[in-house]
Parts: structure tokens; C-alpha cells; sequence
């Protein structure tokens, strides 16, 4: 039996990868580099809200399991990461 924590992790990261593909086929129909740039920065929207979301189901998952302690560790780390990848 699939766990159900895993089977929303990764219907998660299906659906994102859907999502770029999709983006990449319009930026092909589009055929125009200025507004294939719009579309590319729109997904620069998805990436971080699909690991915060991915993230959170498996903390979620996983909150029984691990100390206060550790799940402090863990927001750190996601926080750092989304610091890192949404900072111009």
C-alpha cells in the first residue's frame, strides 16, 4: 500500500513537471523570445511553491517521528533555500 503522505508528494511533483512542460510547449507556440521570458518567470512562481508545499506534506508526514528540535532544523534549512532561490 502506497503511503498517502508519498502519494501527495509525488502527485505534487507530476503536476509541476506538467506545469513546465506545458510552459515549454507555449513558449514554443509562442515563438517570440520576449514573451517566452513571461512565461519563464512565471514559473519561477510554481518552483518554490511547489517545494514549500511538497516540503510541508512531508513534515507532515514525518512530524511523529522526528523531535521539535528537528522540525526547527528543517524550516531553517527550507527557509534558507527559498531565501537563496527567490533573492535577486
Amino acid at each position: 500500500m502506497i503511503n498517502k503522505f508519498v502519494l501527495a508528494m509525488a502527485t505534487l511533483r507530476l503536476l509541476s513537471g506538467s506545469i513546465e512542460m506545458l510552459a515549454a510547449l507555449l513558449m514554443l507556440r509562442l515563438n517570440q523570445v520576449d514573451k517566452a521570458l513571461v512565461v519563464n518567470s512565471s514559473l519561477a512562481f510554481v518552483g518554490p511553491i511547489v517545494l514549500l508545499t511538497t516540503t510541508a506534506v512531508g513534515l507532515s508526514g514525518l512530524a511523529d517521528k522526528l523531535s521539535p528540535t528537528k522540525l526547527v532544523w528543517i524550516t531553517a534549512g527550507v527557509t534558507c533555500l527559498l531565501i537563496g532561490i527567490l533573492k535577486k
